[in-house]
């Protein structure tokens, strides 16, 4: 039972049931009683020291957000900000460097302004692993899961990279592509960009495709420019390419425009395919082929977990959350292959 069931017995908003709990005044008494009833009935048992730690804490919900242009982020902060403003909650967002340690900062951010709980989207998972431990407030990570470490006050909530990788690499190939590259990422700090790329070669494996990493990939941040150049780097040293699996919509985009700038065309001579399924992508010229995920969806299981732990001091959860892969103008059929 979630804050989310309660809200949907009693008929209110998320955000209604969770100032009813906190016994907030811009709540009627009628309305009160009727979230106060299904929780009786539902055995619901809020933390009665969320309120009065709320109080203490002006702070409230901070969100930690691993690189500064990453597109996919940006819209999953301001989904969360809309469902916490709903529920109530103030939010802090703060922004760090792809390679900069997020458990090392959020153990900073507790310390100095000592939020109610984390949202952190992106991160790597091998510095959850080493340092989490020393975090003691409920935590949520979107993108990437942790499963596997059994934190007591870490939820986590993603979709199955190596699954989307080995989709699109299936796609590519049955369009005739057999000169895959990689571009994007770096699998030294970043489990997502290492999950898509072995997903992506585990494909190529599989159907019986040559996939060297070492002369068909090419690292970048997670921004236009690392991509701009990364893209000349990458037709320099494996130029029989045929398509472009870029490991975000923000690399592919960086690489249509490194390409163009080469005098090539997209997709009739290199395609190029995403991953993320931003909204600018349905919009980008050409519009990409690209791996869509639901931000709405990861939105709200990750609010609601955090909510969940601390109001209700409820155990953590994590979930995959589904994907699709969507075919745009990006990426050509290659004939007689």
């Amino acid at each position: 039972m979630t804050i989310k069931d309660i809200a949907r017995l009693s008929g209110c908003s998320i955000g209604t049931v969770s100032r009813a709990l906190n016994n907030h005044p811009d709540v009627s008494d009628k309305t009160r009683q009727r979230v106060l009833q299904v929780v009786e009935e539902q055995g619901f048992q809020p933390n009665s020291n969320a309120k009065h730690l709320k109080q203490q804490n002006g702070t409230g919900i901070a969100v930690i957000v691993k690189g500064t242009m990453n597109m996919l982020f940006a819209e999953l902060v301001e989904k969360m900000q809309s469902l916490l403003n709903d529920a109530n909650w103030d939010t802090s967002v703060f922004y760090i460097e792809e390679d900069e340690n997020e458990i090392t900062y959020a153990d900073r951010l507790c310390r100095e302004r000592k939020p109610m709980g984390i949202i952190f989207l992106g991160g790597d998972v091998n510095l959850f692993r080493d340092g989490f431990s020393a975090i003691s407030v409920p935590c949520v990570l979107l993108t990437n899961t942790a499963e596997d470490f059994n934190f007591r006050n870490l939820s986590s909530f993603a979709i199955d990279d190596v699954k989307a990788a080995q989709q699109v690499i299936e796609l590519l190939v049955k369009k005739g592509h057999r000169n895959i590259a990689f571009l994007g990422g770096n699998i030294n700090c970043s489990q997502i960009t290492y999950r898509r790329l072995m997903g992506c070669k585990s494909a190529c494996e599989s159907l019986g495709v040559s996939f060297d990493v070492d002369k068909q990939c090419e690292p970048c941040r997670y921004d236009l420019k690392s991509a701009y150049s990364a893209t000349y780097k990458l037709i320099e040293h494996y130029p029989e390419a045929t398509v472009i699996f870029a490991v975000c919509d923000v690399v592919a985009m960086g690489a249509i425009r490194a390409l163009r700038d080469m005098g090539k065309r997209v997709p009739e001579d290199i395609s190029v395919v995403g991953f993320d399924g931003i909204p600018m992508a349905e919009y980008f010229v050409p519009r990409l082929t690209t791996v869509r995920q639901d931000t709405v969806r990861l939105a709200e299981l990750g609010v609601d977990a955090l909510l969940c732990n601390i109001i209700r001091n409820s155990p953590p959860v994590h979930g995959l959350v589904p994907f699709e892969l969507t075919e745009g103008e990006s990426v050509m059929e290659i004939p007689n292959s």
